[in-house]
């Protein structure tokens, strides 16, 4: 029986339902391609949308093998959640070495194939012969001028908008948010092959506890250059002249923490825990007065879902993922980022309207089922299948 995650039960039967017929119709080994996975020290949104499907399949009777990139202290075989993690290959090299890793059949057998394209893409379509279906958090867009210097970046650009959207022009391409599928056609990617899937929330995260004393803001997330940690701090340092006990917390790690270190030196009412545990984010979530996020690009605002979940409002920045994931003005409030420390505060001074942001944002998480996205992923997969007899390879 398929665990629901709370508000999913329809989608969890249906689920376990989908799954005994695509087992039926020879499709029961799929094999995951990403970049990095969930226990990867650099493991952020995307690997944990991937880990709540994932692990739902393994529930429901599937064979998932989830291919990434190595990571320091990580095995190089594991098994997490019912299913199967290899991690070989470097960053850039996991590309190549799991193309001929699945052409030489070396992690076994496979009935279908998902792909998670964070930037650089798998080109399944190219060499996959079974089902496929490729999914895309966010086209990376100004990214790659923060990651690369030229002309890297632009041949990184090139790739993701002009070459990559042809070869994938028959492939299924699934986005978490309605947002970045208007940004995906933009450039170039056909319309009757994209769909959006809203991401779930985990009923783990859940109201509870009481919040901090003193106005606490909290910012959750890997610390790389695209979550704009640095212009946050400013920010909220502008929100402290009208809220001056405010304290600001910032939970993560990734390359741009040594600067953040640097930059919150001397700063009291800045914290730094780096990474946390689940039960330290919960109570993370439902102390903080507001959840809050300078990204400047997103697929989907998986945190200030979280934040939702437990009962705690956002303020963010008025990018299209984030319009996907906040009812602006409803579960939270969305400028642009020289207007974010004002309006922090303002928010922080006007209880009635920071309550009323919680519950509406309470209500709008509940309505997000991991249990769906699950299953509306094996969906497409099962749309290639019927009415095709034995197994894909």
């Amino acid at each position: 029986m398929v665990a629901s995650d709370g508000g999913g039960d329809a989608a969890a039967q249906h689920l376990e339902n989908l799954a005994g017929e695509v087992v039926g119709r020879g499709l029961r080994r799929i094999h995951v391609l990403a970049w990095r996975d969930l226990d990867d020290p650099d493991a952020g949104g995307s690997e944990v949308h991937a880990d709540e499907f994932m692990r739902r399949w393994a529930e429901a009777g599937l064979e998932v093998t989830h291919r990434t990139s190595a990571a320091v202290d990580l095995s190089h075989e594991d098994t997490r959640n019912g299913y199967r993690v290899i991690r070989r290959g470097g960053r850039y090299s996991v590309f190549p070495r799991t193309f001929a890793s699945e052409i030489a059949g070396r992690m076994g057998p496979y009935d279908a194939l998902v792909e998670i394209w964070n930037g650089v893409p798998w080109f399944s379509p190219i060499w996959a012969r079974t089902p496929n279906v490729t999914f895309i958090h966010h086209v990376h867009g100004p990214m790659w001028d923060q990651i690369f210097p030229r002309p890297v970046s632009d041949v990184g650009r090139l790739l993701e908008t002009r070459i990559a959207p042809l070869a994938y022009r028959r492939t299924p391409i699934l986005t978490p948010s309605e947002s970045t599928r208007e940004e995906l056609l933009e450039v170039g990617f056909r319309p009757d092959r994209v769909q959006s899937i809203p991401n779930g929330v985990d009923s783990f995260f859940s109201p509870g506890g009481s919040r901090s004393p003193d106005p606490l803001v909290i910012a959750v997330g890997r610390q790389a250059p695209v979550k704009r940690y640095a212009e946050l701090i400013a920010q909220v340092d502008i929100a402290r002249q009208r809220v001056p006990n405010l304290r600001h917390r910032l939970l993560g790690e990734g390359p741009e923490r040594p600067h953040l270190l640097n930059l919150s030196a001397g700063k009291g009412w800045i914290e730094l825990p780096g990474r946390v545990g689940r039960d330290e984010l919960l109570d993370a979530y439902r102390s903080a007065w507001l959840v809050v996020s300078a990204s400047l690009d997103e697929g989907w605002g998986l945190t200030l879902t979280e934040g939702a979940a437990s009962g705690t409002p956002c303020v963010a920045t008025d990018i299209r993922g984030h319009r996907s994931s906040v009812q602006d003005g409803e579960t939270g409030v969305l400028v642009p980022l020289a207007r974010l420390g004002d309006t922090i505060a303002a928010v922080l001074l006007d209880a009635p309207s920071r309550e009323a942001l919680g519950a509406a944002a309470l209500d709008w998480a509940r309505s997000l089922s991991w249990d769906a996205v699950a299953q509306r992923i094996l969906e497409t997969l099962a749309e290639q299948v019927r009415g095709a007899s034995g197994p894909g390879r």
